[in-house]
């Protein structure tokens, strides 16, 4: 059984002692790649640098998370967008991004900064259009924004995620209408509350899911309350196969068929 986990920031500083190791671990646990979401320019840099020293496991995502959006947002997505290979750039890049991530709308904690929101993720929904690489979506209390500026540029997406997906069935079926999209799941699955083990199997097909940690956030029963690593999609993975009925090879297999669609990582 082989996996991969499609968010993780392994780039952090809770993994600064052990980072070496906790890919180890990940590796011996089955995981055969990981990707890396940037929030901001300092984690673009760092993650562009990480991946290029490990090529064939870790993967660069480049963007500006919701939560990072401030009043200085434009000079900080020019500087991230002069990171991004050819076309927007005059010299080709050494490295292969892999998608526009992690962007999107956050609005759990403040609105103070909507407009910004708004217009910086739909500046780099453009960029996802432009160089055709897939989207990494972070959406919290903001679904009805996001759909609507989606739904602008839906015949032009490439795909993407829709990342830490916890919702219940409507907000599945909503966010399922972009055909090339798949929701990333995680430890909240795991979790003595969670909904999700009876919603996915009702209204998600196999073909539309993905792995993920979100580490060192979100880690999984038993681990919860731990730092979160990749490895530990182990449990996430036990889990969801009891859902659907299907042995942890099948999830697996199906699940990797599905980022190989969406990033062409195999």
């Amino acid at each position: 059984m082989t996996f991969i986990d499609t968010h993780c920031h392994l780039d952090g500083e809770e993994f600064d002692q052990d980072r070496v190791e906790v890919m180890q671990r990940a590796r011996e646990a089955g995981c055969k790649a990981i990707f890396l979401p940037a929030i901001d320019l300092p984690s673009s840099q760092r993650i562009v640098s990480l991946c290029q020293q490990y090529p064939d496991f870790l993967y660069p995502m480049i963007g500006l998370h919701p939560e990072e959006v401030h009043a200085d947002w434009r000079e900080q997505m020019a500087q991230i967008k002069s990171i991004l290979p050819s076309p927007f750039t005059l010299h080709p890049s050494p490295f292969t991004v892999l998608a526009i991530g992690e962007v999107g709308l956050d609005f759990y904690w403040s609105r103070e900064f909507e407009q910004e929101q708004l217009e910086a993720f739909e500046e780099q929904v453009r960029w996802s259009v432009e160089m055709q690489l897939p989207l990494m979506i972070h959406c919290r209390k903001a679904q009805n924004e996001l759909v609507a500026i989606l739904k602008r540029y839906a015949k032009e997406l490439p795909g993407g995620v829709f990342h830490c997906f916890t919702g219940n069935e409507k907000e599945a079926e909503e966010l399922l209408q972009f055909d090339k999209f798949v929701l990333g799941v995680g430890g909240v699955l795991t979790f003595k509350k969670s909904h999700l083990p009876e919603t996915l199997p009702q209204t998600v097909p196999l073909d539309r899911i993905v792995l993920e940690t979100d580490a060192p956030y979100m880690a999984p029963v038993p681990m919860r309350g731990q730092r979160n690593e990749s490895a530990y999609i182990s449990y996430v993975i036990q889990r969801m196969a009891e859902a659907y009925g299907i042995s942890e090879d099948e999830l697996t297999a199906r699940t990797n068929e599905n980022v190989a669609r969406v990033f062409g990582v195999k």
